[in-house]
């Protein structure tokens, strides 16, 4: 049965690869049933169904990305997003989390149509490289900001914007603990290090942060308080067109490219075409219900993982991958106790780390071209220094359209950068009045 639904002998792989690489993936991204509750905890949500929330729709996307497309890559609320979603769409513009579950579904409806009438390749293609990597870059010091804030590392000061916390305290200890020893185990290329660095974190506060121990199993808590409370009609009432876009534009970068780089490392893409065929589109549209489906289960946007890399290296190279990797979240239900007793500055330290991992990409960027390289600085810095995503982006792509009309190449900018720049640039101007 599972040569016949996986191809096995055709991919030239077996059954025991196959769910070794699922294991390894599993291990290397299960510590978002730890971080997205936190993070969305912080915007008003129950974590006890937010974290349900997380394992059902990491299951089933990652389940119907292996058993439609047959494609080794695991899904989960997006790292990025979550912190947009939370801080930056809730907190920052006050905004209810049932209305921004309602933009979130919107943009996932928004994503399908785009996949099925093969729209999604085309505005991906049509947005420059320097745009994309600032985007990833942005959103790495946005990261980086709430980790060392939820450490107690940064603070606020009123003179100087922020400072640095009193270092003495013990949630600033052993958050810098735990982020040397996630760093140590990753380049060791231990399995897991991000959850062994929470975990690690976890166990100290019981010590030294006065944490008190809840159990280990249980029944899963009730998803009620979140299951289709997203308010469609609330966000669109809020005009929030800003924010429905910053998540479709995300997501597009994000999900697209993590679904080809993993193609490639995988051998599966072939001129950016997938060697099966349609796969690639089946794998964007599981790619875009999923998104759905975690807006209305009560969580941010779902994406594609960039940490499936890790299990394509161990060798996968089907569904079968990508199916143990949702038997293992499924299972994670039944550990609710365990994830209510990590405390923030036991995430933030992983936090950090993707977020350094984010900040790798600034390489890439064309420094030599000022057209390029400032409106991708603008982005990368309009994040963190006005704490909104949707800010950093709208600045980046209106400075570039600018830029390259001012010194006569205007050519060289795609139509779909106009169309996005002159909606981010309405925006601005319709708030300002």
């Amino acid at each position: 049965m599972l040569e016949r639904l996986f191809k096995l002998s055709e991919n030239k792989t077996s059954i025991r690869t196959e769910m070794m690489a699922g294991l390894t993936t599993f291990l290397t991204m299960v510590y978002i049933i730890f971080v997205n509750p936190s993070i969305l905890g912080d915007a008003g949500m129950p974590k006890e169904s937010v974290f349900v929330a997380t394992c059902l729709v990491a299951a089933g996307g990652t389940a119907i990305m292996g058993l439609y497309a047959n494609y080794p890559i695991a899904m989960a609320p997006g790292m990025g997003l979550n912190a947009y979603f939370a801080y930056a769409v809730v907190l920052g513009m006050g905004i209810p989390w049932q209305a921004a579950l309602g933009a979130v579904f919107i943009s996932g409806c928004l994503f399908i149509l785009v996949t099925m009438v093969g729209l999604r390749a085309m505005i991906v293609d049509g947005i420059p490289r320097s745009m994309r990597v600032a985007i990833t870059v942005g959103l790495g010091m946005f990261l980086a900001l709430i980790a060392l804030k939820n450490a107690g590392i940064v603070v606020t000061n009123e003179a100087t914007l922020v400072k640095a916390g009193d270092l003495h305290q013990p949630a600033a200890i052993m958050a810098t603990i735990g982020f040397f020893a996630i760093v140590a185990l990753d380049r060791l290329r231990v399995r897991g290090a991000i959850l062994i660095g929470i975990v690690l974190v976890t166990v100290l506060s019981f010590f030294f942060g006065g944490n008190t121990y809840q159990g280990l199993f249980s029944l899963p808590p009730s998803i009620e308080p979140t299951l289709f409370q997203l308010d469609v009609p609330g966000a669109l009432a809020a005009g929030i067109l800003n924010v429905v876009l910053v998540f479709f534009l995300v997501e597009l970068f994000d999900a697209t490219g993590t679904l080809m780089g993993v193609a490639r490392r995988a051998g599966l893409l072939s001129e950016d075409k997938m060697a099966r065929g349609d796969q690639m589109g089946k794998a964007l549209l599981a790619d875009s219900g999923a998104i759905v489906a975690g807006s209305v289960l009560g969580t941010s946007s779902t994406t594609a993982y960039l940490e499936s890399a890790s299990g394509v290296q161990a060798g996968g190279r089907t569904g079968l991958t990508a199916l143990t990797v949702a038997a293992l979240f499924l299972a994670c239900l039944f550990i609710a106790p365990l994830a209510a007793v990590v405390p923030a500055y036991a995430t933030a330290p992983a936090l950090l780390f993707v977020a350094c991992l984010m900040l790798s990409d600034l390489g890439d960027v064309e420094w030599n071209d000022s057209t390029e390289s400032i409106p991708a600085a603008v982005t990368a810095l309009g994040m963190p220094f006005t704490y909104s995503i949707a800010e950093g982006i709208a600045f980046g792509f209106i400075s570039y359209a600018v830029l390259k009309l001012l010194t006569g190449r205007a050519r060289e900018v795609k139509p779909v950068v106009w169309v996005i720049a002159g909606l981010f640039a309405f925006k601005i101007v319709y708030v300002g009045a």
